[in-house]
């Protein structure tokens, strides 16, 4: 399976890369993860709501950019649907076995996803009621996505 992360932002963190670098090397047995940087958009701390619109366009179109046709598009936002690891490692292997190997999973900016690629995705994901820095984030989704192929393997995992 091919697996991309499509992210708003650079990672600036030296602790963030060195986690992010971990998770790739463990799932590097499982599928490939190929990691997108978009550029963020400049803005204000405080923005009217056009403004932050503006925004989330912008990066939504960068994003778009690089979803392939054909690909399994997965956009982490807090409206989406709530899942165990074990059901998350379910989605992960439903998909494998039908036939979608290209999975994208869109991490927005500070200011979320534009709608255009809220409906562009072929599914909303939320891992919490919570909001987390997206940077963070990325490392998040990585255990997630190792924690969801040990799952599905039947190898052991921390519960």
């Amino acid at each position: 399976m091919n697996i991309s992360i499509i992210t708003v932002g650079k990672l600036k963190e030296k602790y963030l890369k060195d986690g992010i670098d971990e998770y790739k090397k463990r799932l590097s047995r499982y599928c490939s993860i190929d990691v997108i940087e978009v550029p963020d958009e400049k803005a204000p701390e405080t923005l009217s709501e056009k403004e932050e619109e503006q925004v989330k366009v912008k990066e939504g179109q960068a994003i778009l950019r690089h979803l392939k046709d054909g690909s399994y598009a997965i956009a982490l936002d807090l409206k989406g649907k709530m899942l165990s690891s074990e059901e998350f490692s379910t989605l992960l292997g439903d998909l494998g076995l039908s036939g979608n190997s290209n999975i994208a999973f869109v991490i927005g900016g500070s200011l979320g996803l534009s709608q255009e690629v809220l409906t562009r995705a072929d599914y909303k994901l939320s891992f919490s009621k919570m909001t987390f820095p997206h940077q963070l984030m990325r490392m998040i989704l990585l255990e997630q996505v190792y924690r969801g192929y040990r799952i599905m393997k039947g190898e052991p995992y921390h519960k």
